[in-house]
């Protein structure tokens, strides 16, 4: 069987790597000139155990699934985790209960702090580019500036130079540009908005994740750790029409220092040293984790709408979707391969890219 997996972040890399060990005949299509330029390096980088998930939901699921495939595979893929834990304080009776029906792992300090020790913190990047190797390692090919642009009946994929790939199977992850590929199928069943989520750096340690109690519309502004030792205060939530917005606003720093200094007061001393937006590709209506074969084109099987938590259930989604295209298929021994080694710091790397 021939797959093609549309977009290049995290989610299409443990995708491509998942069907590559289950003998799949696999091609990873990234639009960009280089792999994890969009959402997947422009997040928190924070693999989260699923402990505030609403249970019994696919996202849910596939979160903690992530959550127990994950320290094997970053063990064997030699990506760098900082195993730092998370905390609460003041956590509604509401997240506790989550965090219980869900099984994860956590405390309550007497001062009412939540703590969850299996929040970590990766370079998101690293681990993109791991997940890609390790699926060359495992005979898939990774195409790069590779802008789908057709469908022709097979389906043949073509892209804007022209160039044509042929698969039996094609796995739509291509992010805020989701609901376009389905649509070259025939398939307009959903649509994706993208929501900025900006971020602040500062050139200060802080040594946990320090997480605010949610609201039902977002998750809030958190502080937490970079692997090179600096913080990270965000993200915003701003809901646009612009796939192609990467700016930070001049509002961004008015709204998100306050929440941070009041969470961790040092940051207020500390100097910036850089910023950076992401763009999470949200479903219209509600859509979230819109995952299965299309009902217009059975030859396309969409991951679509996996909003701000693609890096931490990539590969619980990877394995769901694996089993959606070769039901039962054992997977070979996973295997690293050769990724290249960062050039610098993750959170500027796209920033760079998309400065203007």
């Amino acid at each position: 069987m021939r797959a093609a997996v549309v977009g290049g972040g995290v989610v299409g890399a443990a995708v491509a790597l998942a069907l590559a060990r289950r003998g799949v005949d696999t091609v990873l299509l990234e639009a960009e000139p280089e792999l994890a330029l969009a959402a997947s390096g422009t997040n928190s980088g924070i693999l989260h155990t699923g402990f505030d998930s609403t249970p019994g939901e696919l996202e849910t699921e596939l979160i903690l699934r992530s959550a127990e495939l994950r320290p094997a595979v970053l063990e064997a893929l030699g990506v760098p985790v900082l195993r730092c834990g998370a905390a609460m304080r003041g956590a509604p009776r509401e997240v506790l209960e989550t965090a219980s029906a869900n099984a994860v792992q956590h405390e309550v300090l007497a001062d009412g702090t939540l703590i969850v020790p299996g929040e970590w913190v990766t370079d998101p990047v690293a681990f993109t580019l791991a997940l890609a190797a390790a699926a060359e390692r495992a005979w898939a090919q990774v195409e790069t500036g590779f802008r789908v642009a057709a469908v022709e009946g097979g389906p043949t994929l073509r892209d804007e130079q022209g160039r044509a790939v042929r698969a039996e199977v094609v796995v739509n992850c291509a992010g805020q540009h989701a609901d376009k590929v389905a649509g070259l199928f025939g398939d307009r069943s959903f649509s994706i908005y993208p929501r900025k989520g900006e971020f602040i750096v500062f050139d200060a340690p802080v040594h946990r994740i320090l997480l605010p109690a949610p609201t039902r519309r977002t998750k809030g502004v958190l502080v937490f750790p970079t692997l090179d030792g600096h913080s990270v205060v965000g993200p915003t939530a701003l809901d646009g029409e612009d796939k192609h917005d990467w700016s930070v606003s001049a509002e961004a720093r008015e709204e998100l220092l306050p929440k941070a200094i009041a969470m961790h007061p040092p940051l207020a001393d500390a100097a910036v040293i850089g910023s950076y937006a992401g763009l999470r590709p949200a479903g219209r209506s509600g859509a979230n984790y819109v995952i299965g074969r299309s009902a217009a084109a059975p030859a396309l099987v969409n991951v679509a709408a996996i909003r701000s938590t693609g890096l931490s259930a990539s590969l619980g989604i990877a394995e769901h979707v694996a089993e959606l295209v070769v039901p039962g298929a054992a997977a070979v021994p996973l295997v690293a391969g050769g990724a290249p080694p960062p050039s610098g710091p993750w959170w500027r790397r796209t920033a760079t890219y998309r400065a203007p």
